[in-house]
């Protein structure tokens, strides 16, 4: 048995989230809905501009592997905070979630620990602007010896293919565990994240990965087509296993010659933030636990479900109860074997 169920490796950031409406981005020059990185001064003086103010340990695969631990998961995080009050902060808080946080926090000078202003609109959007701070140089040094060879699953964050060193230690840890038998996939991350390395990400998932997760903006976007079915049907045919949500439209994956479409029930979002990576959290507690392709699909729907009905990217409730309540698990089921 491996010791762990999933291993993240992504970007260590602060989510500090805040309300706000239309005219607030508009002033600001802050485009919604999607996840711009800025420079540090940039960070100062939209935390300076933020009203009523929340804070977490966040990270789009941080905040999935986190959601894998309170369902059971035997979970651990690589990832580079400073030792500062928000890197001390966010290693407290990742070990006190049940995920082993591999990586202390580092001091001499280092840059700070990242941090996302996360804007909430009305209408549940989100808009995010990212500092990468210390986190953007992660590299192979911070992956700890014979990891690979303890993970059944690795999730690998895309947006660490901003910087060279991150996309270096991403490949490595993805080839190590491959050849440890273990398997890897890949969070698309974000439609422009996609933008700005479509050719690698093309090469990654058709040579080094068994399965990719990602919207339908992200999965089109790796082909630049408006087309869906045409972008699914490539993907299937360079990756094992492809996994694309479809917010409201629920959710459809392809592996091999086995297709499912999965509905979901409808809900009024008060914050999509952490959506997709809830989702994720419940596929792959599903896929850990040996359940078949629809069943985990039902359960990332859950997890996403529970997520976007309060602020915050992290589960409030059992999601797990909530899959016993759906007759997706028994009341007696053990933790991920």
């Amino acid at each position: 048995m491996k010791k762990y169920d999933v291993v993240g490796i992504g970007n260590a950031v602060v989510d500090i989230i805040s309300p706000c409406d239309d005219r607030f981005l508009e002033k600001m020059g802050i485009e919604k809905g999607i996840m711009q990185l800025i420079e540090k001064d940039r960070s100062e003086f939209l935390y300076n501009s933020m009203g009523a103010r929340t804070n977490a340990a966040g990270g789009s695969v941080a905040n999935t592997v986190a959601g894998i631990s309170s369902l059971g998961g035997r979970t651990a995080f690589v990832g580079r905070v400073c030792d500062d009050e928000l890197g001390r902060f966010y290693a407290q808080a990742t070990a006190a979630s049940g995920t082993d946080f591999l990586n202390p926090p580092v001091s001499n000078g280092q840059l700070p620990t990242s941090r996302s202003m996360i804007f909430n609109s009305q209408d549940g959007e989100r808009s995010m602007n990212t500092y990468l701070g210390i986190s953007g140089d992660l590299s192979i040094d911070d992956i700890p010896t014979n990891l690979a060879s303890r993970a059944a699953f690795v999730f690998l964050e895309g947006y660490l293919f901003d910087k060279n060193k991150g996309k270096e230690a991403f490949v490595k840890l993805a080839r190590d565990t491959k050849l440890a038998g273990g398997k890897t996939g890949i969070a698309i991350s974000d439609p422009f994240c996609v933008e700005r390395h479509r050719g690698d990400f093309l090469n990654l998932i058709e040579n080094d990965l068994d399965f990719v997760i990602g919207n339908e903006d992200e999965i089109k976007s790796l082909f630049e087509t408006e087309d869906l079915e045409k972008a699914l049907n490539q993907t299937s045919k360079m990756c094992a296993l492809v996994v694309c949500t479809k917010a409201d439209k629920g959710v459809t994956a392809i592996k091999g010659a086995q297709r499912v479409d999965v509905g979901v029930k409808k809900i009024s979002p008060i914050d999509t933030t952490g959506a997709g990576d809830q989702f994720a959290a419940g596929f792959l507690y599903g896929m850990a636990s040996n359940c078949d392709l629809e069943t985990s699909c039902k359960m990332g729907n859950i997890a996403a479900g529970e997520v976007i009905g309060h602020i915050g990217p992290r589960p409030k409730v059992s999601v797990k109860n909530l899959f016993i309540q759906s007759e997706l698990i028994s009341g007696f089921t053990d933790a991920v074997v």
